[in-house]
């Protein structure tokens, strides 16, 4: 990784690309120092550090801390991702038509994902202010009435809508995925205090007599991590190699051809994905905590919604398997797969082109889609099981999804610096030929 990044550092194109990245980055963490105006932010640490905050905070990358500007990130964004995805599955003609028309229906889509964004924006930044100044004897909110609320939903909505604008820079621009990187910088940019929590908890705040087991604690959770990131590193490296001929000659394509699909198709996305979901039901719970809490239905959807309990554990795990298989499905869509290598005049050997192949490739996107959905639902589930039972801080328990994040991430942003630097080669290599010509 190092060696790559030194390479690239040389090449001006790409020298550009990472400062690109680098600049928009630290204003996103620039904005997350901003408190939103007329909120008390210390009325956040009076509640504490479980439940939502923790969870919310991970999806927006630590903006929530001291409720900036940027305190809900991308979270509506990718929850209209979800929404508009699903309606483009025979669900809205007009989606499924945009769908089909290439680069022009994409931009009808994002933009319809932009103003889906804006509506769940505002009305979640709402609903968390209101359930935060509930939650709070402090108050979050310094003058609570009908026109500060409104205020202070259109700052954070507009928050959100300029972070997004920015992740899709980031994309556009730079390096990587715009979205996955704002909620890794912020991952990132967390992790000194997350470390000193955990030294403070089990080190400096004990009796002397006990720090060995601190120590020991410490030491499994390093272990731990390095297993962790070995093994998301190993199956996110690893692919499925289906075997390509061609009817006729193609001077680019070598003897022993092949479509590359990856274990775990999806990426980090579905994990994205689950922990935005989950954090919109738990925001409407709030708004109804101060006056319903005693109410059964209440308790029964707050157990089933919060991550401290089996049930809520269960459902983000499930979550998590079901976006995988989601968006296996959109990343890698077997019916146009088939049709481009009909095209091609290529097939699989052994299979029927046309249907045959799109029935072939989805089966084994099934099968590779399941090792990915139990790898990434084992990854993210056993950290916060270990947080329930041994009443571990709950930042350990949401420490299996950063994990995933920020690695897979990396991995994303590695293997695209790779690509690039390859690319380069490889033109340097043509114009040398044309030049000899």
């Amino acid at each position: 990784m190092l060696s790559t990044l030194k390479n690239a550092l040389k090449v001006k194109e790409i020298r550009n690309k990472i400062l690109f990245t680098l600049g928009v980055l630290l204003v996103y963490r620039l904005g997350a120092q901003i408190s939103v105006p007329g909120v008390n932010a210390k009325a956040l640490t009076e509640i504490g550090q479980t439940g939502l905050i923790p969870l919310l905070d991970t999806v927006s990358g630590g903006g929530l801390a001291n409720y900036s500007i940027f305190s809900m990130g991308v979270s509506p964004y990718i929850t209209a991702q979800i929404v508009v995805q699903l309606l483009q599955m025979d669900i809205l003609p007009k989606f499924v038509e945009w769908s089909k028309q290439g680069e022009v229906g994409r931009r009808k889509l994002n933009q319809w994902t932009r103003y889906l964004t804006i509506v769940l924006g505002f009305f979640q930044a709402l609903g968390i202010t209101a359930g935060f100044q509930q939650l709070s004897s402090l108050g979050l909110v310094k003058n609570p009435n009908m026109e500060t609320y409104i205020t202070i939903g259109i700052i954070l909505t507009g928050g959100t809508m300029l972070l997004t604008w920015m992740g899709e820079q980031i994309t556009d621009k730079g390096l990587g995925n715009g979205i996955s990187l704002i909620i890794f910088a912020g991952i990132i940019a967390r992790l000194p205090n997350g470390i000193y929590e955990l030294v403070r908890d089990n080190i400096i705040n004990v009796p002397a007599g006990d720090i060995w087991k601190g120590v020991l604690v410490l030491i499994a959770i390093a272990v731990a991590v390095i297993a962790v990131v070995t093994f998301v590193t190993w199956v996110q490296q690893a692919n499925r190699k289906i075997p390509i001929q061609y009817t006729r000659r193609v001077t680019s394509a070598g003897s022993n051809s092949y479509l590359p699909l990856k274990v775990n198709v999806a990426g980090v996305i579905p994990v994205i994905f689950a922990s935005s979901f989950i954090v919109t039901p738990q925001t409407i719970l709030m708004a109804f905590q101060a006056t319903h809490a005693d109410d059964g239905w209440f308790i029964t959807l707050n157990n089933i919604f919060n991550l401290q309990k089996p049930a809520g554990t269960a459902i983000y795990t499930i979550l998590i398997v079901l976006f995988t298989f989601f968006y296996a499905f959109v990343q890698v869509n077997p019916e146009k797969v088939a049709e481009n290598l009909t095209k091609q005049g290529s097939y699989i050997p052994g299979v029927w082109p046309g249907k045959g192949t799109e029935k072939y490739l989805s089966g084994v996107l099934m099968r590779l889609s399941t090792v990915g959905a139990i790898f990434l639902g084992v990854i993210a589930l056993l950290p916060q099981l270990a947080a329930n039972i041994w009443g571990l801080p709950q930042s350990i328990g949401l420490g299996g999804t950063s994990l995933l994040i920020v690695v897979m991430t990396a991995i994303e942003l590695v293997r695209q610096l790779d690509g690039l630097l390859m690319k380069r080669e490889y033109v340097g290599f043509i114009q040398g030929d044309l030049v000899k010509d």
